[in-house]
């Protein structure tokens, strides 16, 4: 079974502009999320990407890279372009802000495709622990079943913590106080969606002719369109926390990591 991973890196991102060529430390982003791919146990690791400068980019730092349309609806648009010409069975699509995303949770995301025919696309997640970070519209949330499968997705703190009512009504007690307001039980059920995919490559071409629905324009999350049209999403929960790129306070919290 082979699997190709593919890293959709567009250049004109309206929060941070020219995200993947910026300069940490003498590595641009692209190249520590690739480098990282690169340990996983996909045999090939392919950017896509929309402009020349980031593909010039790639294959100076010795990386794999191919030109999309630059009028792609989402990063999972951008990966499906690439992967039609991939002889390939399994397609995993990390996102290209990604550079902190550890090589066995991207395995984690491929196993479950390794072992049950049934399920058609994958996902991480990572328990939510921080109060800020829930009404962070930066930081996706999810809501999953019992049997782990994405019920929803959103920018908004979900579910509704109807037990502390008083606290969310309250701004002055609002962030960190609520997530330590939560009993035990309460917190679990607090996911962090993590920007990995993993899916049958058949399925993915299926998915991504479909047209965008009323919630993944809304939200703007590309993965609403799975659900919208009624398939599932298995989540996986990661090892731990990774990190996305999205505003210049990301990009100097990466540096301090590092």
């Amino acid at each position: 079974m082979k699997i190709t991973a593919i890293i959709p890196a567009r250049y004109g991102s309206t929060r941070l502009p020219g995200k993947p060529l910026i300069e940490i430390k003498g590595k641009p982003l692209i190249q520590y999320v690739y480098e990282r791919v690169k340990a996983s146990s996909a045999q090939q690791v392919i950017v896509a990407t929309d402009d020349e400068r980031i593909l010039s980019r790639v294959k100076e730092f010795g990386g794999e890279a191919v030109l999309t349309s630059p009028h792609h609806y989402s990063g999972t648009e951008r990966v499906a372009e690439a992967a039609a010409d991939v002889k390939s069975d399994i397609i995993v699509n990390v996102q290209g802000d990604e550079p902190l995303i550890r090589p066995e949770d991207i395995n984690r995301a491929i196993s479950p495709l390794q072992q049950d025919p049934t399920i058609k696309m994958t996902t991480l997640v990572s328990p939510l622990l921080g109060g800020a970070d829930l009404y962070n519209p930066h930081v996706v949330k999810v809501v999953v079943d019992l049997d782990g499968f994405a019920l929803y997705f959103s920018r908004s703190p979900i579910p509704y913590a109807k037990d502390l009512q008083q606290t969310i009504d309250d701004d002055l007690i609002r962030g960190s106080e609520l997530v330590k307001g939560l009993r035990k039980k309460q917190k679990e059920t607090y996911w962090q969606h993590i920007g990995v995919y993993a899916f049958r490559k058949d399925f993915l071409l299926k998915i991504t002719r479909l047209p965008p629905g009323p919630l993944e324009e809304q939200e703007g999350l590309e993965q609403l369109r799975v659900l919208e049209n009624g398939y599932k999403i298995k989540t996986i929960v990661a090892s731990g926390p990774s990190i996305g790129i999205d505003t210049p306070e990301d990009v100097q919290r990466f540096k301090d990591l590092i």
